[in-house]
């Protein structure tokens, strides 16, 4: 007799389980606890199974009669319902395992552990803020191009068009690891190639004039801070290395007699030498009593053990009245370098450019090398930082002849 809702809810629990019956192998369980179960009862290649549909009232009479119809239609096309749910649950979680957001993070951890900390942070921000709530979840092989540019879009309208080709240029990294491990077909965020309006190029603010440098370098001189602070300000010119660069500084990476700071370049990979003018050994010598006993040339001001903030040098360049947006930026003293020793001081450029840590391959195709055009790089960080003084002196300055490029 097939049951009803009247006589389901009249069934009471008893010491032992026991069974009431429906239709076509359908019945409930009745625990001693007083749950009642759906289970369906079926032959599969002469073999009787059990299939569970949940318990009542949760499930219904209706759900569970349309589960068993949907179950015996399986069993008619000669497959065993129980395997296709496990199938189904094993296709879930491979999705689950295979989402954007662990692909993502398993690209970032992988790919970016040698980056500087304070880009590893940005860009797993990006993906937590502009993709992840959108596309996170998703299977990284179901989404398509539409679906990211949706996202990206979200981005743009916030007026944020420069983050936004950033997080599509992350994306497609993630999505070409996804490719090389297996999970994907393809990198999707190829077919947006001009979906998004261009950026206009940004310079980093930087003072490229004789008189702007000279008035900087005076300010940074009466400028009223910390040791650490006073000194990286000091230091940013003479080195131009960058701000990520120099805030990591460690003592054991700066030889003082030699003249010499020796570090890796996380940006370009490659390890590079910086000759210290006598100008800047002098300010590291200032400096080691205070910092020398630990790891970091310029110490954090909270904890010694770490070096100091990523926004400390630009943070004094606005206490001392500078817009960081358009007049210097801590990054601006590599443009200023650059710019001036080239027209003003007549260096060649393919020494510079050494010096700034670019990976510039010279006439011959040759890779970095961090001791090329040493004898010239050594010549040329002495004579900057002695036209650095000439200049914070008010001295009048005569470009030099132009040097001969040698190799």
């Amino acid at each position: 007799m097939a049951l009803s809702d009247t006589r389901i809810r009249t069934l009471k629990a008893k010491d032992k389980p026991y069974k009431e019956s429906d239709e076509k192998g359908l019945f409930l369980l009745v625990t001693p606890a007083g749950g009642k179960l759906w289970r369906l009862k079926y032959r599969i290649d002469s073999k009787e199974k059990l299939l569970a549909f949940g318990a009542y009232p949760d499930v219904s009479l209706a759900d569970a009669r349309a589960a068993r119809d949907e179950a015996r239609k399986v069993i008619a096309a000669g497959e065993d319902p129980s395997e296709l749910r496990k199938a189904v649950k094993s296709g879930r979680h491979d999705d689950a395992l295979n989402s954007f957001e662990v692909v993502a993070r398993e690209w970032w951890q992988t790919h970016m552990k040698d980056k500087a900390e304070s880009h590893k942070n940005k860009v797993i921000r990006r993906f937590e803020l502009y993709l992840f709530p959108w596309l996170g979840k998703k299977p990284i092989s179901s989404i398509t191009a539409p679906e990211i540019l949706d996202a990206l879009k979200r981005v743009e309208k916030l007026n944020k068009l420069e983050t936004a080709h950033r997080t599509q240029q992350t994306a497609g990294q993630v999505f070409r690891y996804a490719v090389q491990t297996g999970r994907a077909v393809r990198d999707v965020t190829a077919d947006l190639r001009g979906a998004l309006p261009p950026t206009t190029v940004k310079h980093m603010a930087a003072f490229t004039e004789p008189k702007d440098v000279a008035e900087l370098l005076r300010a940074i001189d009466a400028f009223n801070g910390t040791i650490t602070v006073h000194c990286a300000l000091k230091l940013s010119p003479l080195v131009f290395a960058r701000p990520s660069e120099l805030r990591m500084a460690k003592w054991a990476d700066i030889d003082l007699d030699a003249g010499t700071w020796s570090y890796y370049v996380s940006k370009t990979k490659i390890n590079h030498l910086v000759p210290l003018a006598s100008q800047a050994v002098a300010l590291l010598r200032e400096l080691h009593p205070y910092s020398g006993h630990g790891e970091y040339v310029f110490m954090g001001g909270h904890s010694p053990l770490k070096p100091m903030s990523e926004s400390a040098v630009n943070a004094a360049l606005k206490r001392m009245g500078y817009d960081t947006q358009v007049d210097i930026t801590a990054h601006g003293f590599r443009a200023m370098a650059r710019t001036i020793l080239h027209e003003r001081l007549n260096i060649d450029p393919n020494v510079i450019e050494q010096q700034l840590a670019h990976r510039v391959p010279d006439t011959l195709g040759a890779a970095y090398n961090r001791t090329r055009f040493i004898a010239q790089r050594k010549v040329m960080m002495q004579q900057w930082a002695d036209y650095l003084d000439e200049l914070k002196a008010g001295a009048k300055i005569v470009p030099l002849p132009l040097q001969a490029k040698s190799a």
